[in-house]
């Protein structure tokens, strides 16, 4: 009797996506590092002109650096003068044609406007993951040239390149999307996808939020569109019916003596613990009882795409009290997981606050169906797997 021998079927190779970032990577930017860790279709390649050297570990990545050591003065003016006239710098084309992508995603619009004259060169499709700053911005703010001289065409550009065929828009919120399509973007080309939050990194320490001390987290930039002094005014107002109150503010920023000389004014304590780690913040989030982002429409337009710590709160079983433009309407189910609130108003923020200290039931409520919400709606898996998804359907309809 004969043997019928069957080859071995080999699975097909990932197709490859390039992860377009200029410099590599800050400690905010942590969701870009922990989205590309969680692709199970697509094989991300992360590209940058540069390393940060005080940056996020970038040991677990396919790395790909465009300049062999930090650019020069030369080498920036040489770029941004062939991006002027739509054109990529000598090598980029080579190099990023040899890892053979079918896929380009950039994170912030800004970094599309830069990347943009050698996608093009490549002929490959585009996505630009839009998160709060690089649309929320007034365009008047831009071409004034607040934002650096080099940026004043940045929405002339972005607009530009957002007419191509190729060029696909993901935004992070519904709101960021209604802001995309206010900027001029067509609507068929941007398409909500959430970012989602490591699961197995945010979860519930053990210890119920009415087991903690009445303490108040707020973790964010000391700028103006994050709304720290809202939360300072309306903290003193509390501590009127909570005397045994407590604020936590996490973070650094150009208003950190303003906020340190309020805080004397006020006469209030407030901790001030600095910049911290991912796993120093993760902390201060298990020793909370409430976790607070008043964020505001800044004077320049700038705001809140989403606010990720409002999730990472949430799943570690901390309620939340939020303004943030894209959180409140979807990162938080109001009265049930936390409450939304709206900008710059103190009286209610007080109030809001006030009940999750105050009342214990509520707070144990509210943290138990915080971490079912989290988990059903933006486990970092399943977003990811939404957004690979969204590559498969671009790759197919235009390669």
């Amino acid at each position: 009797m004969n043997t019928i021998v069957r080859a071995q079927t080999e699975p097909a190779p990932l197709r490859k996506v390039l992860i377009c970032k200029s410099v590599l990577l800050q400690y905010s930017e942590t969701f870009i590092l922990e989205q590309l860790h969680s692709y199970a279709h697509w094989d991300p390649i992360l590209v940058g002109l540069r390393r940060l050297e005080a940056g996020l570990p970038l040991e677990r990545a396919q790395v790909l650096l465009l300049y062999g050591s930090k650019p020069t003065l030369v080498h920036n003016i040489i770029r941004k003068g062939l991006g002027e006239v739509g054109l990529s710098p000598p090598g980029f084309f080579k190099r990023l044609r040899e890892v053979g992508a079918s896929l380009v995603h950039t994170h912030f619009a800004t970094e599309a406007v830069t990347f943009w004259p050698v996608v093009r060169r490549l002929g490959c499709p585009l996505v630009v993951t839009l998160h709060g700053s690089d649309i929320n911005i007034y365009r008047e703010s831009w071409e004034r040239g607040e934002h650096g001289f080099g940026n004043r065409r940045y929405p002339e550009r972005l607009l530009s390149l957002s007419r191509s065929a190729k060029v696909y828009f993901v935004a992070v919120s519904n709101a960021i999307k209604r802001r995309a399509m206010e900027y001029g973007i067509a609507p068929e080309r941007v398409m909500v996808r959430h970012t989602g939050i490591d699961l197995e990194r945010f979860h519930f320490s053990g210890v119920p939020v009415i087991a903690r001390r009445r303490r108040i987290l707020f973790v964010g930039r000391f700028v103006e569109k994050k709304g720290g002094e809202y939360l300072l005014r309306a903290f003193a107002r509390l501590r009127k019916a909570v005397p045994d109150a407590e604020l936590t503010m996490v973070g650094d920023g150009p208003l950190l003596k303003k906020f340190q000389q309020l805080v004397g004014e006020l006469h209030i304590p407030v901790r001030f613990p600095g910049a911290l780690s991912a796993t120093e913040v993760k902390r201060e989030i298990d020793e909370a009882r409430v976790l607070c982002l008043p964020s505001v429409t800044a004077a320049n337009g700038d705001a809140e795409g989403f606010g990720m710590v409002l999730l990472e709160a949430q799943a570690c079983g901390v309620p939340v009290v939020t303004s943030a433009r894209g959180g409140a309407e979807e990162g938080v189910i109001d009265g049930k997981t936390g409450f939304a609130f709206a900008e710059r108003d103190v009286d209610t923020l007080a109030e809001r606050l006030t009940r999750v200290l105050s009342d214990d039931d509520l707070a144990l409520s509210m943290a138990e169906e915080a971490q079912k919400f989290v988990r059903h709606r933006f486990d970092i898996r399943r977003c990811t797997r939404s957004l690979e998804q969204l590559y498969d359907d671009i790759a197919g309809v235009t390669q």
